[in-house]
């Protein structure tokens, strides 16, 4: 299920959709399961599903712990697709955010294929850019599965409008330079970039995500004004690290997180 139902839904609402990030197999698979289902429940439009890998691209401290977690726990590229299904299954759009390193290890084709299969929407792919991805574009349109790249504050508007021309689904614009986690993007800071991937988009009408920073109802809010997406991750994972010996306390911090960035998007 392409994320432009979610989208399309967001704006027959007059709001910006929610798209919430984990790592698969943290706290370990079935943990990373439960989690993702409760923030279905609680108000997420879109999951984001992030696939372990030694080398993060984007990962601040907080998801690189996580993520070593995960892989110390034994997690392998099977169990993202487990995960992937089982969120899938809940009729929410779920994308998988990953290095390429692992597309291409896996063989492009063969991931493509096990993420259709699983019933992914697409792939996030935050270190390889469009003109490097002929295989991964190939293989997506086959199957109309969701290509996301990024876009940042220090893109050219040649690289903007190439970047927006391939994508399909969404273009993620990262609010700020550097990994998640450490700092807030702006509303007006990031602002302008949104205005640049929107002027510069095929038909001026791609959804612009925004992502990197964001923790509270209130800043979600602000970011609303003029994202058609606010992207969370950091603040998702803290959460269950902060109750890492209490599960259900760690599934009811992750609802009433999702309540409060839902309910951010929505004012």
């Amino acid at each position: 299920m392409s994320v432009s139902v979610a989208f399309d839904k967001a704006r027959a609402d007059g709001r910006a959709a929610l798209i919430g990030y984990l790592p698969a197999g943290f706290p370990d698979v079935e943990g990373s399961i439960a989690a993702m289902r409760t923030m279905v429940d609680a108000g997420c439009d879109v999951i984001e599903v992030g696939l372990p890998y030694s080398d993060p691209v984007m990962d601040g401290p907080v998801i690189q712990t996580a993520v070593q977690q995960a892989l110390d726990s034994g997690f392998r590229v099977d169990d993202l697709f487990r995960v992937v299904e089982a969120v899938a299954a809940t009729g929410t759009p779920t994308l998988v955010m990953t290095s390429w390193n692992p597309v291409e290890q896996r063989g492009v084709e063969r991931f493509a294929q096990d993420l259709h299969e699983a019933g992914g929407a697409g792939l996030i792919t935050p270190d390889i850019t469009p003109d490097f991805a002929p295989e991964w574009i190939a293989a997506a349109d086959a199957r109309e599965l969701d290509k996301v790249f990024l876009v940042a504050p220090s893109s050219t508007d040649e690289r903007i409008a190439r970047t927006t021309a391939a994508c399909r689904g969404f273009v993620y614009a990262t609010g700020i330079m550097g990994v998640t986690g450490t700092k807030q993007a702006t509303a007006e800071g990031v602002a302008p970039l949104i205005a640049r991937a929107k002027a510069l988009s095929p038909d001026g009408d791609l959804p612009v995500g925004v992502g990197v920073g964001v923790s509270t109802g209130e800043q979600a809010a602000q970011l609303s004004a003029y994202a058609d997406a606010v992207i969370v991750g950091t603040a998702f994972v803290r959460t269950l690290q902060q109750h890492a010996d209490d599960r259900a306390a760690g599934l009811a911090g992750l609802a009433a997180l999702t309540e409060e960035l839902s309910g951010g998007v929505r004012a």
